[in-house]
């Protein structure tokens, strides 16, 4: 969790293209201002329940709705903040919008309910009573902003959509990269949710590090989501840590996310391999959780013929403009680091106004690579590894956790592609074939977390089975009906059910 600009309470920001700071008329928020934010959050979350899935579905869908009757000003706005551009800002834009309208579907299904119902009667294990089953909100939910993605993973991204559809109100720590986008989206969002008659404090914005503290401290908070950095994540987590009753923490940490080049895969299209993995490692200034940050590459000609490949289009690379100075500097101690250990070639001398920066690659045999110190460098680099296919598969298995792994085989029968997909599924929470990682699609088949350190639980972050870590399991028994949820009445069909141990779908 970086700090925030500030001059004793005023928030600024800063063009990443120029470096110019600039006031915003935002200030931090107060202890008191963070505890009325999650006092209105908790009320609305009760309300919320109370006008039930079809108004909650026609909230999220009257969101993506102002979020695009505003999109010139909300890109233009998180452009100056952030450089990414406005044709990535207007894709982030619609993706953000198509979120909320997927996840308005699931919660007019009802799927996600998991609704069951055993009736009373004998069981070889004697009487069994009447029992009633299905995922009720866990709460009001703290989100953090993500600073790579200003629209879909900070205010209006993935975590506010999934913790509404679950009918969660969600009180949200801005990020200090882009305090001005982060206004306009809360402001938008709770424009919405007025028009359409939502309780006041669904959605709340807070300002400031300490703010974010406080918010993650705050009795009333039932969950945390977060996409960061593991700094950031250790201090919220201990904070939690500290509470009377512990919440869970859903941290999204990114990770090297390995790509293993087979030596047929080499032999083959070494050249487009090499266009490939260039455009997806400097994508968006290599500011991308899902960047190939570790990419292992046959020792064989045709593999140097890839290195060789990669070294001629990163030299030619433009220079991106990072996202902050704080994210600038730490990429520049990331290629000193592996400067130390790796031969590395970096593109022409940047322009040095605003954050600009060289991309890079760095080259290694295996022989040299230590798997347990591989770490990620958040920026348009990546550490080319070159390995002996017999060694390949001890390798694969000692690097650490990765949101996604790549394997890019030959045409025809490649059993070192077999062998490596393999252990990638132990290792990563999605594999990925002949492809590049850094897009990540937003569907129900979509896993977006992978084991430690990539998250720390194994829930996904995007798609619709993301509602999960935002609802509880909540059983009735020998329940009144009228005290049932609707979902859980008898003759009720508007969602899929298992009845008596029977799946039954609607209609």
């Amino acid at each position: 969790m970086t700090g925030d600009r500030v001059t004793g309470e005023t928030i600024t920001t800063a063009d990443p293209n120029t470096g110019t700071v600039t006031g915003t008329g935002l200030r931090t928020s107060s202890d008191e201002n963070v505890a009325a934010a999650c006092e209105a959050a908790s009320r609305a979350t009760a309300e919320l329940a109370a006008h039930g899935r079809s108004f909650r579905a026609a909230l999220l869908r009257r969101m993506a709705d102002a979020l695009e009757a505003e999109a010139p000003e909300v890109v233009a706005t998180a452009d100056r903040e952030t450089a990414l551009g406005t044709a990535r800002l207007n894709g982030e834009l619609a993706r953000t919008a198509y979120q909320f309208r997927l996840l308005a579907d699931v919660v007019d299904e009802g799927g996600y309910l998991e609704a069951t119902v055993d009736h009373a009667g004998g069981t070889p294990m004697g009487p069994r009573p009447d029992l009633r089953r299905m995922l009720v909100p866990l709460g009001p939910v703290a989100v953090f902003g993500a600073s790579n993605f200003p629209l879909a993973f900070s205010v209006p991204g993935g975590d506010t959509a999934a913790a509404l559809a679950a009918g969660c109100a969600v009180v949200v720590k801005a990020h200090s990269s882009h305090p001005l986008t982060s206004a306009l989206c809360g402001r938008i969002l709770q424009d919405a949710v007025r028009a359409h008659g939502a309780p006041e404090g669904t959605v709340s914005l807070v300002y400031g590090t300490d703010a974010g503290l406080t918010l993650v401290a705050d009795p009333r908070i039932t969950a945390v989501a977060f996409t960061g950095g593991h700094a950031g994540a250790a201090a919220l987590k201990t904070v939690i840590a500290a509470r009377d009753v512990p919440i869970p923490f859903y941290g999204e940490l990114g990770g090297v996310n390995p790509l293993v080049v087979t030596p047929l895969a080499a032999e083959e299209r070494a050249e487009s391999i090499a266009e490939g993995l260039v455009d997806s490692f400097t994508l968006g200034g290599g500011q991308f959780c899902t960047k190939p940050g570790l990419v292992l590459v046959p020792g064989t000609p045709a593999g140097d013929g890839l290195v060789d490949a990669v070294h001629r289009r990163v030299a030619a690379r433009p220079l991106p403009a990072m996202l902050n100075d704080r994210i600038a500097a730490s990429y520049a101690g990331g290629l000193d680091h592996l400067a130390a250990t790796a031969d590395l070639t970096r593109s022409a001398e940047p322009d040095r106004e605003g954050f600009r920066t060289r991309p890079a690659v760095a080259v290694l045999d295996a022989e040299q690579f230590v798997a347990a110190r591989v770490e990620e460098v958040f920026g348009p680099v990546a550490l080319i590894v070159r390995y002996r296919p017999e060694a390949l598969d001890p390798l694969l298995r000692e690097l650490p956790g990765a949101l996604v792994g790549t394997v890019h085989g030959g045409s025809g029968d490649d059993p070192v592609r077999d062998g490596a997909a393999a252990a990638l599924a132990g290792r990563s929470g999605r594999v990925l074939f002949d492809g590049y990682p850094t897009g990540v699609a937003v569907s129900w088949a979509q896993q977006h977390g992978g084991p430690w350190p990539a998250t720390d639980n194994q829930h996904t972050s995007v798609g619709p089975a993301g509602l999960r870590r935002f609802l509880r399991p909540l059983a009735w028994q020998n329940s009144p009906a009228h005290l049932l949820p609707s979902e859980l009445r008898e003759g009720d069909a508007s969602v899929p059910r298992r009845v008596d141990g029977r799946l039954r779908l609607p209609g």
